[in-house]
């Protein structure tokens, strides 16, 4: 019988089995089941933070509705209030900080809101001294006060909480307390003023129309949204004597109605307080009811989407669990024959292809090579070939012979590259040498024609001719130096001056008028360094006088340093930005090939590559003038084995 599941004998088979089950699975159950739960735990968890923040704003909201009616009823003349002012804003101040405590504790972005609401209360200080003062105004004090308890009501009405109806419905109802609460504190102290002053002044009549009509709407927007408990309630708040006292029939609401013609009221101001601060209190203590409902709500939910959070996590991890096994036992069969052809590939990428080019470098200029034409190397591929990937796919046989194919054209296409590298150079070696026996010969032959010519006129342009081949056999030389030539074509022996080796250098450059050998202090030079050290240098001087305006001198200065010896190549052309200078100066510690540059940048691998077998130091650094940087200075600092002394030989000429 077999067991085989259809299309297990291929890899797009095998992954589709491995995948699919535990992919559906995971997506379908796990991914919708534990987004929900964790939303609905979100939200609980949300609403219980900001129902304590909620709470935690009309502590605070309490005291501010106190102190302004106090204050109110202050402006309005009742100056027997005003050691309960000062008394009542310690009470403030103390619930102030009590509510930025609960602010620290809770989540940043939960709270922030609430931190925002608190600029206006902090802002009181400075009314509160106008209030002192007596320049403070009645009506723009109350307006004050009742804008910065706006703020921190809003906090509680805010942004409604997602997830459970009842739960939304529940926070609405809080919501539409606190603002009913306000009013009623609000028309408190409007009316505490009002009493105290004796009769209505101007908007203050219709203000106190305004503050009750928003009393009325807040409260029939609770019933909407309360339990018949949470409603129950807030009947009993308004069932009680004092309430009725002060809004019920023939109370001090009726009364003040009876004013609204600016006639003179006779309430007095302290049983209005009385009874008024009596019924805010006991809405407060409702909103704590509807608080505690809240939060008991929120906790309840968010502890039953935890557990259901939890059962989905673990069906997520039993179904993880057998996807785990089928893909254990899927990559068995895949891994094998995967980790047989690696090998095979690593074996080309470390030893099959590094042999072919390094058997192409190696190999005598006389040797005939083809590329793929080495039968050692055939006979490796063809053993290979003959053996089969154990107990593998379809797939795997076919892509065994597509990486063999590839392996085959790889080392050809190496071994032409190499090849054809090795030619170019060996090509530009000897086009370069025979440039420079041509040039050589030409410079004799000046040099004849020089010493035997009397005419002024024509000694001068065989002198430009002497120069101008003299910078035809640096060409030369520096296409033997790219092409990796490692002997210099002309040597002297003892030591040369280094003076004597900036002007062969200056002799070599094409404006060699506008190049200024300023200070170059005495110091002697190894003469198997000369030729390399003239060249590095004649090749940096003309790029300076290439780089530089036509009107300004190129300098030249030497000193030492030590037992080092440096010199340097100024010019004052436009400079370059910092990210060419780098990679100028990547190109002449020889960080980067020649043969991935654009043509214009040989000359800084020819003097990189000098460097490099002099052992010299060679860096760009912009010219420090005296309004900033200003062209570009190159730097060359020799190493003390091609230093001596002095006074430690004569110098040799240069010839």
């Amino acid at each position: 019988m077999n067991l085989t599941p259809p299309g297990w004998g291929t890899i797009r088979g095998r992954v589709a089995i491995v995948l699919a089950v535990p992919t559906c699975l995971l997506l379908i159950v796990t991914g919708l089941g534990v987004a929900d739960r964790a939303a609905d735990w979100s939200a609980a968890r949300e609403t219980a933070q900001r129902v304590e923040i909620a709470l935690g704003a009309q502590g605070l909201v309490r005291e501010l509705q106190r102190e302004r009616g106090l204050t109110n009823g202050l402006l309005g003349g009742a100056t027997e209030y005003r050691d309960d002012v000062v008394a009542q804003r310690t009470r403030t101040d103390a619930a102030h900080d009590t509510f930025d405590d609960l602010l620290a504790e809770s989540d940043a972005g939960t709270a922030s809101a609430a931190r925002d609401a608190l600029a206006p209360v902090v802002a009181l200080a400075g009314l509160r001294e106008q209030v002192d003062e007596g320049s403070a105004e009645r009506a723009e004090t109350l307006v004050t006060y009742t804008e910065a308890i706006e703020e921190l009501v809003g906090t509680a009405t805010a942004d409604p909480v997602r997830g459970d109806r009842a739960l939304v419905d529940s926070m609405g109802a809080l919501g539409a307390l606190a603002r009913a609460t306000e009013a009623v504190a609000l028309e408190r102290g409007s009316l505490n003023g009002v009493f105290a002053a004796g009769r209505f002044k101007g908007r203050e009549f219709l203000d106190f129309t305004e503050v009750r009509a928003e009393r009325v709407a807040r409260l029939r927007q609770y019933a909407e949204l309360a339990t018949p408990a949470q409603q129950s309630a807030l009947d009993a708040a308004f069932a009680s004597r004092d309430a009725k006292r002060a809004t019920g029939a023939g109370g001090y609401e009726e009364r003040a109605e009876d004013g609204a013609d600016g006639s003179r009221l006779s309430v007095d101001p302290a049983d209005w307080w009385s009874s008024m601060t009596k019924l805010v209190d006991r809405l407060h203590g409702v909103q704590q009811q509807v608080g505690a409902d809240v939060r008991a709500r929120a906790d309840r939910l968010g502890d039953d989407a935890t557990g259901q959070l939890a059962g989905f996590i673990a069906l997520g991890l039993l179904i993880l669990a057998v996807a785990t096994a089928l893909a254990v036992l899927s990559a068995r069969a895949i891994t094998r024959p995967l980790g047989a052809l690696a090998a095979e590939a690593d074996a080309v990428a470390h030893s099959g292809l590094p042999a072919a080019v390094a058997r192409i470098q190696e190999a005598e200029p006389d040797d005939d090579l083809v590329a793929g034409e080495d039968p050692q190397e055939e006979r490796r591929v063809a053993r290979r070939d003959a053996r089969r990937v154990p107990d593998s796919a379809r797939e795997f046989t076919q892509l065994a012979a597509a990486l063999h194919n590839v392996e085959r054209t790889a080392i050809g296409l190496a071994t032409k590259q190499a090849l054809l590298r090795r030619n170019s150079s060996e090509s530009l070696a000897s086009l370069g040498r025979r440039n420079q026996a041509l040039l050589n010969r030409q410079l004799g032959l000046i040099t004849t024609l020089e010493s035997q010519e009397v005419d002024p006129d024509a000694l001068g342009e065989l002198f430009e001719l002497d120069h101008l081949a003299t910078r035809m056999r640096r060409n030369a030389e520096s296409l033997l130096v790219l092409a990796g030539e490692e002997r210099p074509p002309r040597t002297w022996s003892g030591l040369v001056r280094a003076a004597e080796v900036v002007q062969s250098a200056v002799a070599e450059v094409e404006q060699y008028q506008r190049v200024s050998v300023v200070d170059v202090q005495d110091g002697r030079i190894r003469g198997h360094a000369v030729a390399e050290l003239s060249h590095l240098l004649a090749e940096l001087i003309e790029n300076a006088l290439v780089f530089s305006p036509p009107s300004r001198p190129v300098e030249v200065y030497g000193w030492r340093d030590g037992a080092e010896y440096c010199l340097a190549v100024v010019d004052r052309g436009a400079g370059m930005t910092p990210a060419e200078l780098d990679r100028s100066n990547a190109r002449l510690a020889g960080r980067e090939s020649f043969l991935i540059a654009p043509t214009r940048y040989l000359g800084h691998y020819v003097v990189g590559t000098l460097a490099a077998r002099l052992g010299a130091q060679v860096e760009l650094r912009p010219t420090q003038g005296q309004d900033g940087p200003c062209g570009i200075t190159a730097y060359v600092a020799l190493p003390a084995a091609l230093v001596e002394a002095p006074e430690a030989a004569h110098p040799a000429a240069v010839g």
